[in-house]
């Protein structure tokens, strides 16, 4: 049965309304409408009383049912954006938040001053959003994108593609908890968000987190920081001398991560904020500051 824009939009947005306040139903409502109609926002907005297709129908009302389920919307939508970059996503990866916008600054604000050409591992990639970003804004960066899991690296590969960055940036399996590969060379800089929620913090999330995005991507251990240790230890290897490390963690995690740095052998440079104002990231240096 085909609808108005504006009934299929107010339809939505109600039964969004039964687990969202009103903003984020509205905003929900919109984003459904665009992208299963194939319209901008602003032609919806301004064409109301013309009447979405069939097809559009079925889908947003598909959507709602999933959303209604607790679904991410980015799972939902398939697509996501991080850095001004839109982002194919899906269950087998983590949905790009605007926390790890604060260790992709840091990153290309240090790879900025890098030799050029320089060679960049984003460890524990994901969907790629980190170094896709980082590539994105240095035109000359060589980045690699690593993770343990084969399906995250082929929403990467994806996301690669659509960026029109195959020449310049190429995906390795490769495991944050082992030591790292020979074959991976030597970088100029390191970038990671690891797992870093503890074992206790994985029965208390949200259903939308719990249920549905991928614990391998999200689990950090009893304490969170298994995948520091292991990073510190076993991918130092893989740094040119006085290369850089730069870290996500979660919150309340900066100390203890800054120490596991500097046992390690690295200076800490620089500790950085998010948007809500929460300490989310860590540049550091391999080799220690001279006495």
């Amino acid at each position: 049965m085909v609808k108005k824009y504006a009934d299929l939009y107010l339809e939505t947005r109600r039964a969004l309304m039964q687990q969202e306040d009103d903003r984020t139903a509205s905003l929900m409502a919109r984003n459904l409408l665009a992208a299963y109609s194939g319209q901008s926002q602003e032609y919806i907005l301004s064409n109301r009383e013309l009447y979405a297709s069939e097809e559009t129908c079925k889908k947003v009302e598909s959507a709602v049912r999933r959303l209604l389920k607790n679904e991410p919307l980015a799972y939902v939508l398939g697509e996501w954006e991080f850095y001004g970059l839109p982002l194919y996503v899906n269950e087998n990866v983590l949905i790009p938040r605007d926390d790890t916008v604060a260790v992709a600054t840091l990153a290309i604000n240090q790879a900025i001053f890098l030799p050029s050409a320089p060679r960049i591992l984003d460890l524990c990639t994901g969907s790629g959003c980190i170094g896709l970003a980082v590539a994105s804004r240095i035109k000359d960066a060589r980045v690699t994108l690593g993770d343990i899991s084969k399906d995250a690296l082929a929403v990467a590969k994806r996301n690669i593609a659509r960026h029109k960055m195959t020449g310049r940036v190429s995906c390795m399996q490769v495991d944050a908890m082992a030591p790292a590969p020979a074959f991976l060379g030597k970088f100029d800089l390191i970038v990671s968000n690891p797992p870093y929620i503890t074992d206790r913090e994985m029965e208390g999330l949200e259903d939308s987190v719990r249920l549905f995005e991928p614990h391998l991507a999200l689990r950090g251990g009893r304490d969170g920081l298994d995948f520091y240790r292991s990073i510190a230890v076993n991918y130092t290897a893989a740094l040119k001398p006085g290369g850089f490390l730069c870290l996500e963690f979660g919150e309340e995690q900066g100390d203890a991560i800054c120490r596991i740095l500097e046992d390690n052998g690295y200076t800490i440079l620089e500790r950085s904020r998010d948007y809500n104002d929460t300490e989310r990231a860590v540049l550091a240096q391999y080799g220690r500051k001279e006495e």
